[in-house]
């Protein structure tokens, strides 16, 4: 990457994956996923229990081609979605790929299930010992599955019905949410300003406005949008549950929802019991710390809506993309060039969408099609210190990626808990970089920012965990049908999460309906609190041993998907199943708050 160029947003360039869906190429290599999986089919036949070591290999790597193939059609259509979610020729394209994915992925159901539930404990412990080390824990983890597997056929159906059901309810959820426009009122003394916002991002980065107005209009104009359309959301997640509920409870029969997630994700239930038991008891640190910074901002009381102020009144200078970006590579090259390496392949290759646009999908996501691709990442950049570290966290994922990259694409995917190490560990690199360049009345500022961020990424997430055990039981139930009764749910659940610490307000209880994690992804929010409980056991580490902790961090991200959670860690001497560990975790954000008081 030339030093010399300036940096700027732009879109991504999706050809690498597919030129023009429109066009023959396009019809030819579909075709040639369809001869592929024709050849798979027709050796069926050699599924005994006495199949050898090296014709089960062949049916692994032959399962993994088409796998490539298939998700960078896939792949393709579904970032083009994110670029514009209001697009009918996106969207029209993601159904069909869909359909298509859902089909090929039934015609090779018979292998996957074939190992499962088909071949006795003798001959599949034969092959899992024989087999090269990397897919051991992947098929003991397959067969770990048998008990919650059903017939083909049952698989088949459910796989098909889904693309019309859960899917399209799904698809609704973000279309009608990415369309949003938000009417937002601001009101200082007698000055009544107006506007309508069709971004929700931008919208969303003036709940950390130095004015205090500013965050009062925007939680205000976000609730009272999602309020406004409760109806249809709430439908989507009652129905989302009650998915979750009719297919893994009633019909596999998982002893329990989130368990579903946890065996999914490798981990056992105890080891989040224990992570969730000991984030709820530590509640206490995050109250004190409200109490405490609402004496910094001079108030009696916080309220929720200035939870993130920041300690400085003066409105904060947005930073321009290209000074934004050489800070996040200056982080990561300090730590290790190889990383930096990582980010520039993704500027030149232009696998970056980056700007705000009308209708793009929100947030910011970094997605791998395939090992042998460098992955994608989507943000929407506006100049905010929240926007680096969103930057900072997206191309950690990518540097994870990257590391795991000679894995083949069936174990290069850490499983969810692991997934969010490398991103967060990034975020700390450049909170650090950034800290030390800075004078004392600036690093007051950091640090409240900064203890901000661990109540939005750990007790946050983890209330988002509660309040989802919570509804996914009383819906299965029928003790929270209605779209009120939820609302008044999550509201008991903020109560719980914020003691007398703060001044809630009704309009909060709809914030669950904003949450796409829990419509998408049940129970995937205790990943980030996971996440960033072990990064501050990992970076302490760092700290302490400066470069020789790196070859261990690059042992922990290469691994992809090889090893179970708790195995991998303890191999390198962390037991996440002690509620000893986790605690070290919120010792060090009292350490920080402590350090936020004597901070002058």
């Amino acid at each position: 990457m030339s030093k010399l160029l300036k940096l700027k947003t732009g879109t991504w360039d999706l050809s690498e994956l597919v030129k023009n869906p429109k066009d023959d190429e396009f019809s030819t290599y579909l075709s040639s996923i369809d001869e592929k999986v024709k050849q798979f089919e027709s050796k069926r036949q050699f599924l005994k229990q006495d199949i050898s070591i090296k014709k089960f290999l062949e049916f692994i790597k032959d399962s993994e081609h088409i796998s490539e193939k298939l998700s960078i059609v896939s792949g393709y259509a579904h970032l083009k979605y994110a670029e514009n979610t209001s697009s009918n020729e996106a969207g029209a394209l993601v159904t069909k790929t869909n359909i298509y994915a859902t089909e090929i992925s039934n015609r090779l159901l018979f292998f996957d299930l074939w190992f499962k539930k088909e071949i006795d404990d003798n001959n599949a412990n034969r092959l899992i010992e024989q087999v090269p080390k990397i897919y051991q824990e992947y098929l003991r983890h397959e067969r770990s599955l048998s008990k919650f597997t059903l017939k083909e056929s049952e698989e088949k159906i459910i796989n098909i019905l889904d693309n019309t059901g859960i899917a399209a309810l799904l698809k609704i959820y973000d279309r009608m949410t990415n369309g949003f426009e938000f009417e937002y009122i601001e009101i200082k003394g007698k000055k009544k300003t107006k506007k309508i916002f069709t971004n929700k991002e931008k919208l969303v980065s003036l709940v950390r406005s130095s004015q205090p107005s500013e965050r009062v209009a925007a939680y205000k104009s976000l609730w009272s949008t999602y309020k406004k359309n409760s109806g249809v959301l709430g439908e989507i997640y009652i129905n989302r549950v009650l998915n979750w509920y009719n297919e893994y409870i009633t019909l596999r029969k998982f002893p329990s929802p989130i368990s579903v997630r946890n065996l999914y994700n490798n981990i056992d239930d105890k080891t989040i019991e224990i992570l969730l038991k000991v984030c709820r008891s530590n509640a206490i640190i995050f109250q004190n710390y409200f109490v405490e910074k609402s004496k910094m901002l001079k108030v009696k009381k916080l309220e929720r809506y200035h939870l993130y102020a920041p300690l400085k009144s003066q409105k904060q200078q947005k930073i321009d993309f290209d000074r934004a970006m050489k800070m996040v590579l200056d982080a990561y090259e300090d730590f290790d060039p190889k990383f930096k390496q990582v980010v520039e392949v993704l500027i030149e290759k232009k696998h970056i969408d980056s700007e705000l646009r009308d209708s793009k999908q929100g947030g910011a996501f970094c997605s791998t099609i395939t090992p042998k691709i460098d992955p994608f990442v989507l943000l929407n950049f506006d100049g905010t210190i929240r926007d680096i570290s969103t930057m900072a966290h997206e191309f950690g994922h990518a540097i994870h990626s990257a590391l795991a990259s000679d894995k083949p694409i069936s174990v290069q995917h850490a499983p969810l808990p692991l997934a969010e190490t490398a991103s967060v560990f990034g975020e700390m690199l450049l909170n650090d970089k950034i800290f030390n360049s800075v004078v004392s009345k600036e690093k007051k500022i950091l640090l409240a920012e900064q203890i901000d961020d661990f109540y939005a990424t750990i007790m946050r997430q983890t209330y988002f965990t509660i309040f989802e055990i919570s509804a996914h039981d009383s819906i299965s139930k029928n003790n929270a049908t209605t779209i009120d009764e939820l609302a008044n749910l999550y509201l008991s659940n903020l109560k719980e999460q914020f003691g007398d610490s703060v001044k809630l307000t009704d309009d909060f209880k709809y914030e669950w309906l904003y949450i796409p994690h829990i419509y998408h992804s049940p129970f995937y929010c205790y990943a980030y609190s996971f996440g960033n409980l072990l990064v501050m056991s990992l970076y302490q580490q760092y700290k302490k041993e400066g470069k020789d902790f790196i070859p261990k961090y690059i042992r922990i991200l290469s691994a992809g998907g090889t090893k179970k959670p708790e195995d991998l860690l303890m191999d390198e001497g962390i037991d996440i199943t002690k509620e000893s560990f986790w605690q070290k975790g919120f010792d060090l954000v009292n350490d920080k708050i402590s350090e936020l008081r004597m901070t002058k």
